[in-house]
């Protein structure tokens, strides 16, 4: 940067006081550039102050970092020492800060503001100092022996290189100012006159072998752009190209092999000459006119592209990539190594042959395979993947050659008859192949399944003479036949075929069409004992496959025949009832009922006393018999066990069902013969005339029932009975009777309190009553967990009965529930009793407590698991249903919970999936069926509430909190189960529509 020279008049305005320094106030530091080197950089003029010429010497130093902070160190040295001698005040005291006492801040270092006067006027003795400014100062402590060595060793350096250039300097002027201005920078000239100089010694060797200089400039650095053209249309071309042939012609030039000597940039030039770009759209729409021609019709000429998936087929073509050529020039290399290496190998043939057609070039796959052909015209393969490469005409006249040259190739024969287009061509062809080969099954099936049912019947019947071992020509023929030829044809198949088990089987199906069953059972005897007389080893699971297959068509007494004779073949006798059920539950799974009832049959033949498989072979007839054979198994399980209650009760209610009430008593008439004592025969008995209405007739068949067969289940019912007839006091009287028999049933103690809290008058009286019927129930029956239940609840609705307060109830109630855990430790039932009191009485924060507890003790269990996902917040639903499903991922109602979570959320495919889950695990749980019912109430159609009714009927549930309740209610107990379901649902949309 350029600075005011030293010296001159001080008066001047425009010049600056002595010693100043540009920007060094604000912390700048001098620089040196281009201009200032050389003679043009400012020097000191001799008679000027010693100090400023040696700050101007250093400021005009070599331009280091070094010297131009020395030099400024000099210069702030200076401007400070001439401050002070300006001050009038003398030298501040140590700590001084100016304007401090103002509340003003320093901007300076440590020893306070420095500057100079920035004189507005001259800068004499007498001037008036003018207002000083805070600049920021440069510390002394700033430069350090470090910096000082270094400025030694940059002034060593100038030195040196002063005194060198002082040597070879021959300007006595310039070495003149040289010495004057000790460090300052020469001219740019001045510095490389010696290496000029030195130009005068090379010699010509020297100077040639000088290298070129490259051109490095940035130019040559940058990548070169190609060049971009756009393309003109066709319009503009051609009006260009009549333009130049009017020129053309005009200046009588010729046009040689249709390239025109042109001037515009519409033509491309070519040797001299420039080429008329319309002809390239002309080729261009003939080359497309012969492409289309290509593909039109020879008959009709009608063209065979499809317009619509023209463009989309020319999309999906596949441009080969690099690597993918790669690989086909490696499997060409590869497969020419295998043909010349093995000519007559067929298969490499026909792997070049692929790999060129792969690649695109079907013309080259063609004379490949022609010429595997010729190489090898024994291979029938290569014969045939030549014909699938060529087109239909030519691919014949290959396949006729096939043939000639292959006579027995029956594939050949099959692809030219393919080949035809018409029936008869192919019957010209098949006829021809079977004349070389009689003895094919294959082409006689082919010639025998273009012919109609009459000419078939006689192909077969050659067919049969040709190829008598083939078991197909033979049942075919039989089918086709009369009853009385198919006997005659299926009798000389098994003269033929006597180790062919499929030949009898027909036989057998025959004789069943004919409704000869007793000849079906001696037919496959006499099979099973001629397959044995030869040597023919026929599995039992074997057979067993026979059996479905006859079922499936529609062969049932063949099916069961087959059974009879095979399905204890190789069992052992301590294992067969175990197997043969084992057999039948795996034919029921492939749906073979008529298999698995014949395998029952058989196996209740062997074992007629067997419970278990009468109960298996009535839940079969149950499930996919009709009622006539349902009845038929109940009828021979009851003669067979007399004294199993089950059958004659099973028969007795479906008859009931059914409508017949005076065959259903009949049957439990011959059930009491045989079971005199028995309290289910009694029961089923007595809910038979308490279900039809006669009263009467239940009440003395009770009274019979306590006289011959008394037990506690014969007193409830018939306390049961009085109480639905609204005599409550012949019901406690014989509640009572009952007690003193039989102390620890505990369902006549909850009766007896339901009677008293429930169905009479809510009194003092009654109140005590029922506490009565409780306290002895649970001195009885301590572990009966609903007596506790009912006795908390009780006491709860105490204030109902004008006997004490809400609370005084509530309390007493949690002593009891706590009282009943403390002696039925890990009981859920209790637990979730407790949590729900607490509810009722709104102590939301002790419920949760309790709930806490109660899953610290019973961590599986699925009863609190649900309670916990429905009544905790929504946040924290979600979190609690993962780690319920953790805990019991197949426990029903924690399923069904978080299905009434997905429902509540809206997701209803979601909660019906989970609901079926649900009633799958146990279709006996009835609140599984009332939640999902509820839930098709409110998001479901008719359709499926419907279905989900009928499966619920036909499931029969009888468990569930809910299902229970509803069900067991006075009102209720005379209604279906469809009507408690509806019930159910009702009570829990109920209970929705108070939370919400």
């Amino acid at each position: 940067m350029s600075s005011y020279r030293p010296g001159g008049s001080r008066t001047n305005a425009t010049q600056a006081p002595r010693g100043y320094i540009p920007g060094l106030g604000r912390g700048a530091a001098g620089f040196v550039t281009r201009s200032d080197v050389g003679p043009a950089t400012g020097r000191p003029v001799g008679g000027a102050d010693s100090d400023d010429a040696a700050a101007a010497s250093a400021t005009a130093g070599t331009g280091s970092r070094a010297s131009e902070l020395r030099a400024a160190k000099l210069a702030m040295q200076k401007m400070q020492r001439a401050q002070q001698q300006q001050n009038p005040f003398g030298e501040a005291p140590a700590g001084y800060v100016a304007g401090a006492g103002r509340g003003a801040s320093s901007y300076g270092g440590e020893g306070g503001p420095v500057g100079g006067p920035t004189g507005v006027g001259g800068g004499g003795a007498g001037s008036v100092p003018s207002i000083q400014t805070s600049t920021p100062s440069v510390k002394d402590d700033q430069f350090d022996d470090d910096d000082d060595e270094a400025d030694r060793i940059y002034d060593a350096i100038d030195e040196r290189m002063n005194s060198k250039r002082r040597k070879h300097n021959n300007d006595g002027s310039n070495g003149n100012n040289n010495a004057s201005g000790g460090g300052t920078s020469s001219a740019i000239g001045d510095q490389f006159r010696e290496l000029k100089q030195k130009l005068a010694n090379v010699t010509e060797d020297q100077w040639a072998a000088i290298p070129d200089v490259g051109d490095y400039s940035l130019r040559h650095k940058q990548k070169r752009r190609e060049d971009v053209f756009t393309p003109l249309t066709d319009s503009l071309l051609e009006s260009r190209s009549m333009a130049n042939a009017d020129a053309t012609a005009s200046s009588g030039q010729n046009a040689i092999a249709g390239m025109t000597q042109v001037t515009d940039g519409t033509a491309t030039s070519t040797a001299g000459y420039r080429t008329n770009l319309s002809g390239l759209a002309e080729a261009r729409s003939t080359v497309m006119t012969m492409s289309l021609d290509k593909m039109s019709d020879s008959v009709s000429g009608q063209t065979v592209v499809d317009p619509k998936g023209y463009l989309t087929s020319l999309s999906n073509t596949k441009i080969a990539s690099a690597a993918e050529v790669g690989d086909v020039n490696k499997a060409r290399l590869l497969l020419k190594s295998v043909r010349d290496t093995n000519p007559k190998h067929g298969p490499g043939w026909i792997a070049a042959a692929r790999v060129e057609e792969a690649a695109g070039k079907t013309a080259h796959a063609r004379k490949l395979i022609m010429e595997g052909c010729e190489i090898c015209p024994d291979n029938e393969d290569v014969w045939l993947e030549a014909a699938r490469l060529h087109p239909q005409d030519q691919a014949k006249t290959i396949l006729a050659a096939a043939a000639r040259r292959m006579p027995t190739s029956v594939q050949v024969y099959l692809r030219a008859a393919d080949l035809e287009s018409h029936d008869f061509a192919k019957k010209a062809v098949l006829r021809k192949a079977l004349e070389a080969n009689p003895n094919s099954v294959t082409l006689w099936k082919a010639a025998i399944d273009l012919e109609d049912a009459d000419d078939a019947k006689i192909l077969l019947s050659v067919a049969v003479e040709k190829v008598p071992h083939s078991v197909e020509m033979w049942l075919a023929l039989a089918r086709l036949e009369t009853y009385e030829n198919a006997r005659k044809v299926l009798n000389q198949a098994r003269k033929h075929l006597p180790t062919e088990r499929a030949v009898w089987i027909a036989a057998a199906k025959l004789e069943e069409s004919q409704n000869h069953g007793d000849v079906v059972d001696r037919i496959v005897d006499k099979a099973v004992r001629s397959l044995d007389k030869h040597d023919a080893v026929v599995m039992r699971a074997q057979w067993l496959k026979e059996a479905e297959a006859a079922e499936a068509a529609g062969a049932p007494l063949t099916s069961a025949a087959i059974v009879k004779c095979t399905v204890g073949r190789g069992v052992d006798d301590e294992d067969r009832q175990r197997t043969w059920a084992d057999d039948a539950n795996a034919a029921l799974a492939r749906n073979a009922v008529a298999t698995a009832r014949a395998i029952l049959a058989h196996g209740l033949a062997a074992f007629p006393t067997k419970r278990t498989l009468w109960l298996q072979a009535v839940d079969l007839e149950r499930k996919h018999g009709t009622a006539t054979s349902l009845d038929e198994v109940l009828e021979a399980a009851s003669e067979r066990l007399p004294r199993t209650e089950i059958f004659w009760l099973v028969r007795a209610k479906e008859k009931w069902l059914a409508g017949a009430v005076d065959e259903s008593r009949s049957i439990l008439t011959e059930a009491f013969k045989a079971n005199p004592d028995s309290e289910p025969v009694w029961l089923a008995a007595v809910k038979l005339e308490w279900e039809t209405g006669e009263i009467e007739r239940a009440r003395v068949l009770l009274a019979r029932a306590r006289e011959r067969a008394p037990t506690a289940r014969i007193y409830m019912k018939s306390a049961l009975l009085e109480r639905e007839c609204r005599r409550f006091d012949e019901a406690l009287e014989l509640l009572e009777e009952g007690l003193r028999k039989y102390p620890t049933f505990a369902k006549m103690y909850m009766m007896g309190g339901q009677i008293c809290s429930e169905d009479l008058t809510k009194d003092q009286i009654h109140l005590d009553r029922t506490r009565k019927f409780y306290q002895r129930g649970l001195q009885n029956c301590p572990n009966s967990v609903v007596l506790w239940c009912l006795a908390s609840q009780l006491e709860e609705r105490v204030a109902e009965y004008r006997s004490g307060s809400a609370n005084a109830g509530v309390t007493k109630a949690r002593s009891l529930l706590e009282l009943a855990r403390l002696k039925n430790a890990k009981n859920p039932e209790l637990w979730l009793e407790a949590i729900r009191l607490e509810r009722r009485a709104g102590n939301e924060k002790l419920a949760v407590s309790l709930m806490a507890r109660a899953l610290q003790e019973c961590p599986t269990s699925g009863l609190l698991l649900a309670e916990n996902i429905s009544t905790s917040p929504r946040v924290e639903q979600k979190s609690k249903s993962a780690d319920a499903i953790k805990r019991r991922p197949d426990d029903p109602r924690v399923i069904a919970a978080v299905a009434a979570l997905f429902a509540s959320e809206r997701k209803h495919e979601k909660a019906r999936k989970w609901y079926e889950r649900a009633v799958k695990l146990d279709p006996d749980v009835g609140d599984s069926w009332a939640k999902w019912y509820a839930f098709e109430l409110d998001a479901g159609k008719k359709e499926g509430r419907e279905d989900l009714k009928q499966r619920c009927v036909a499931a029969e549930p009888k468990h569930g909190e809910l299902w229970c309740r509803v069900s067991k209610a006075m009102p209720n107990r005379r209604k279906s189960t469809a009507e408690h379901l509806e019930a159910a649902a009702q009570n829990i949309l109920a209970t929705m529509q108070k939370l919400n």
